[in-house]
């Protein structure tokens, strides 16, 4: 009875560590089911190999631009890029009511700026005759008034001249009274020397005339008369030098030029531009409103749509059959870093067997597409037409790199992807064993390509990378292998 109850106990705890075991596999499963599934790889040794590869198009090698009047309305346009045409084919044709209305504007504004050049010109002559009466005024004005200022000054003078003639008459009345008076004292004393028996001596008592103004005094008012009328004809010949400067100037104002003025010249110019518009307008009118090309070539742009208006600038442009067409192509900042001018590249042009060596011929930043760059190549004669793809190769063998990855197993951080870091896989004891976790490994991006990644830091060949995961993982977290 004992036995039997000891072999109850003993199988029971065996169906027990057996549930137990169950139970812990099943855990297991469950616990293993939840966790991401990593592909991992090893840091390999490679050369980084960088291949640029761009589609382009065949461009003419320079071009001709097509110019005609602005203005007009395009009514019809009958090429397209890629079409061949001869000298005398018609481009596209114009409106004709449209550039009726236009010639019409124009004969009239060329009618209106005719009427103000024979306006200008009228006032000229009406000028030129108003300042030639100026000037014959100012020149008599002139003559009259030298006439009137030499006859104040003269009559000054005179006026001088008389009282000086004067005080000379009153000088000579008195030295004559003088010499009289002499001659009769001499007389005197001859009469009384005789009387008195004295003997006269003619030649000792003779002392001749006396001519000197000596002792002779003028009456004070002729002198101030005679200073006035000195003071009247200098200020008399100061007058008529202001006077007749003054009009001299006037001469000479009305003799001056006019300020130059540019109307009528303006005018001149616009008319002379307008009456050959014109006439260019009445050629094409006479064309039937037909605009045709002037020489043969491949029209590589039509720069205008049915409906719009001609401008100042070129409305078509065609290729120059002299000159080798050159091939275009587009590429990136990035792209710029493995091309440069005069890089040998690998060109293939549609409808070519073989790929051909070429080289850049001209390499700049494009003006319609900010950070991008424009690559041009040049043809050889005779080889492809604007219009025509091809692919553009530039390969660059890259340095060997003792750890290189590919780039699914790299993240980035920051703009630019400043911070890069890996996942490498590690064991560590967990709750139900050893397990796998993700552990992260900061690392410096030495250079790149579409197929591997060199980087340095803590890795070598043992390191396990993970590649890939089933969810997003991040460190620390447990993680199952792929294939386990």
């Amino acid at each position: 009875m004992e036995q039997r109850k000891k072999n109850k106990v003993v199988v029971g705890f065996f169906v027990f560590l057996g549930f137990m075991w169950l139970c812990t596999v099943i855990s297991k499963s469950i616990y293993a089911s939840k966790l991401p599934i990593v592909s991992t790889e090893s840091a390999e040794q490679k050369y980084v190999e960088h291949i640029v590869e761009v589609d382009g198009i065949v461009v003419a090698g320079d071009k001709d631009p097509v110019t005609v009047l602005s203005g007009l309305r395009v009514e019809k346009i009958l090429v397209q890029p890629g079409d061949k045409v001869e000298e005398g084919d018609v481009l596209f044709t114009v409106d004709m009511e449209d550039l009726a209305d236009i010639m019409e504007e124009k004969q009239t504004a060329v009618a209106k700026l005719q009427a103000q050049i024979d306006t200008i010109l009228t006032n000229q002559e009406l000028e030129r005759q108003r300042k030639e009466l100026e000037l014959q005024r100012a020149r008599e004005d002139y003559d009259a008034l030298a006439r009137q200022q030499d006859t104040l000054v003269g009559r000054a003078a005179e006026a001088y001249s008389q009282i000086e003639d004067e005080i000379d008459n009153k000088k000579e009345e008195a030295k004559k009274y003088r010499n009289e008076e002499r001659m009769r004292r001499q007389e005197e004393e001859k009469k009384k020397a005789m009387e008195e028996g004295k003997e006269w001596n003619e030649e000792e008592h003779w002392d001749g005339v006396d001519d000197s103004e000596d002792g002779i005094q003028v009456d004070e008012s002729l002198l101030d008369s005679l200073q006035d009328a000195a003071y009247a004809e200098a200020d008399a010949k100061v007058q008529r030098e202001n006077a007749m400067r003054e009009a001299e100037r006037k001469v000479e104002d009305s003799a001056a030029p006019e300020n130059e003025d540019a109307a009528l010249e303006v005018n001149r110019l616009e008319l002379s531009d307008m009456q050959a518009d014109l006439s260019r307008f009445q050629a094409i009118k006479d064309a039937g409103g037909q605009i045709k090309a002037k020489h043969a070539g491949l029209v590589t742009d039509v720069l205008i749509s049915m409906g719009d208006r001609t401008t100042d600038s070129a409305v078509m442009l065609f290729a120059d059959d002299s000159v080798p067409c050159q091939f275009k192509a587009l590429i990136t900042q990035e792209q710029k870093k493995y091309i440069g001018l005069n890089d040998e590249v690998s060109l293939e042009l549609d409808g070519s067997s073989r790929a051909k060596d070429a080289r850049i011929s001209y390499l700049s930043e494009s003006s319609s597409a900010p950070g991008s760059y424009e690559v041009y190549i040049d043809l050889p004669e005779e080889t492809g037409v604007p219009g025509l793809s091809g692919v553009m190769t530039r390969a660059e063998s890259g340095e060997r790199h003792p750890a290189c990855v590919t780039p699914m197993a790299v993240h980035k951080e920051g703009e630019g992807g400043g911070r890069a870091y890996v996942y490498v896989v590690k064991e560590r004891e967990g709750i139900l064993g050893m397990e796998y976790y993700a552990a992260q490994v900061n690392v410096r991006v030495l250079d790149e390509n579409e197929s591997w990644v060199a980087v340095e830091g803590a890795l070598d060949g043992d390191s396990v990378i993970i590649s890939s995961s089933t969810i997003e993982v991040k460190n620390g977290d447990v993680v199952r292998l792929a294939g386990e």
